[in-house]
């Protein structure tokens, strides 16, 4: 009989090989049938085969050959089934706890690395475009209409917020209203803690006759302001005070006029006043601020009769650096008219003529003033193109009676408020512009020449009130 096996060395021989242990069957629970057996299990090779020997290496695999002469083979020993095992009792079902997870690391932003210009890409090929799109004719160019041929938007922006005020029309504005902080403490005071009802218009009717407002002007802006309250539905002193400011600014609205300089060549500016109302002082303060304007000034210095008139204008005339026309213990009427064809003959812009002070109640002293005025259209015969008046702020209500005298006796074209710095009430200009509205150009607050300032209704209504 052959052998497909080397034959050992008798050291190479392996001692015999002791009876292997049964090995441990499997753990089965009672009563499972055979079959049960997974399959993987079932194709193992059993103890003693050669493929067990090849793996436990001493097959054939291993080099040498196998005798087990005096072994059982494994195949036929008697395998003792393993005891079974308890069955475990069951564990109590407990639900999965949730843990929070850790937080995710923040994603890191890289931005992509610029692109080549020679790696851009080339754009398309006109061939590219499908061809219903080629055939489609080109968008129209969306064209914006002129603007008066715009249809009006029922949307209207908010207006820009106002500009502030420049500081010098504010720091007038504070001045003016220290110099009728008398009569605006009085007004404001018959708002505090009060109720809308007829002792509120009682006081304010008050406090209103006190300013020199004038009982027709009184009683015409307390109907408006009765009015203006039922119709706004106001409810609180403060609102009441806010219509009043507009019932009064409304008033004094005609008043507010601006001085033309330039339509005439000179413009010749006749100026009046009672005495001591600050004529001579105006005219000063109003050069200043027609040489600011760049306009060419010459005085007529047409005040004989006062002690130092002549004087006092010479030294306005210095300090704005303009020249005067003056002569001592002549007529009036004849320095006038000298001053008024000097102007033309120089090419002045401006001439102001300076009169003397005198009362509305003087007869003779008016048809003086009235000749002069004469005079000055014999000169140039649209002359003269401004006719102001100078009235003193403390005069209250006599200031109306000035007015209505002058105005009669000159035809006035405008007026100056002087003196308002002091203990002047200011309620007067609402009696003038009931009785006799003339435009007021300037006010004053002081003696300064930058106290003289252009008249706003809403910064003197504002200031009146307090």
């Amino acid at each position: 009989m052959f052998s497909f096996f080397k034959k050992k060395k008798p050291e190479d021989e392996l001692p015999p090989a002791s009876e292997p242990s049964p090995s441990p069957a499997p753990m089965m629970a009672p009563g499972t049938a055979e079959q049960e057996v997974p399959a993987f299990l079932r194709d193992l090779p059993a103890p003693g085969d050669v493929a067990f020997d090849a793996l436990r290496g001493r097959g054939p695999g291993a080099g040498g050959t196998v005798s087990t002469p005096a072994s059982k083979p494994l195949a036929d020993a008697a395998i003792a089934p393993a005891p079974a095992a308890p069955t475990p009792a069951a564990a109590p079902f407990l639900p999965p706890r949730w843990t929070k997870p850790p937080p995710a690391a923040p994603l890191a932003f890289k931005p992509p690395p610029p692109v080549p210009p020679s790696a851009a890409v080339p754009p398309a090929a006109a061939t590219d475009v499908p061809a219903f799109l080629r055939d489609l004719p080109p968008a129209p160019t969306p064209s914006t209409p002129p603007a008066d041929q715009r249809k009006p938007s029922p949307y209207r922006a908010a207006p820009p917020p106002e500009a502030p005020g420049e500081p010098e029309r504010a720091g007038w504005l504070a001045k003016l209203k220290t110099g009728l902080k008398k009569t605006g403490t009085g007004i404001q005071a018959v708002f505090v803690n009060a109720q809308i009802d007829e002792d509120l218009y009682e006081e304010l009717e008050t406090a209103l006759l006190m300013a020199d407002a004038g009982v027709k002007a009184t009683e015409q802006m307390l109907e408006e302001l009765r009015r203006r309250v039922k119709s706004t539905i106001a409810t609180d002193a403060a609102q009441v005070r806010v219509l009043l400011a507009d019932v009064l600014t409304d008033l004094l609205k005609p008043l507010e006029k601006q001085l033309v300089i330039g339509e005439h060549t000179p413009t010749v500016i006749m100026v009046a006043g009672v005495n001591g109302a600050g004529k001579t002082t105006s005219i000063g303060k109003l050069t200043k601020h027609l040489a600011d304007e760049g306009c060419a000034v010459l005085l007529a210095a047409a005040d004989t009769f006062r002690a130092a008139a002549r004087e006092q204008l010479l030294v306005w005339a210095d300090r704005n650096t303009v020249e005067i026309v003056s002569n001592e213990g002549g007529d009036p009427s004849s320095v006038s008219f000298d001053a008024v064809k000097a102007g033309k003959a120089r090419g002045k812009d401006v001439v102001l003529v300076d009169t003397a002070g005198r009362l509305p109640t003087q007869i003779h002293l008016m048809d003086e003033l009235k000749k002069i005025k004469r005079v000055v259209t014999k000169a140039d015969a649209s002359a003269p193109h401004e006719v102001l008046l100078v009235i003193d702020g403390n005069t209250g209500q006599n200031a109306v009676a000035q007015v209505k005298a002058f105005d009669d006796a000159l035809g006035l074209t405008g007026l100056i408020v002087t003196k308002l710095d002091g203990t002047a009430k200011g309620g007067v200009l609402a009696a003038i512009a009931r009785e006799r509205p003339i435009p007021v150009y300037f006010v004053g607050v002081g003696e300064k020449l930058e106290d003289l300032e252009t008249f706003s209704a809403r910064e003197f209504a504002q200031a009146l009130l307090g």
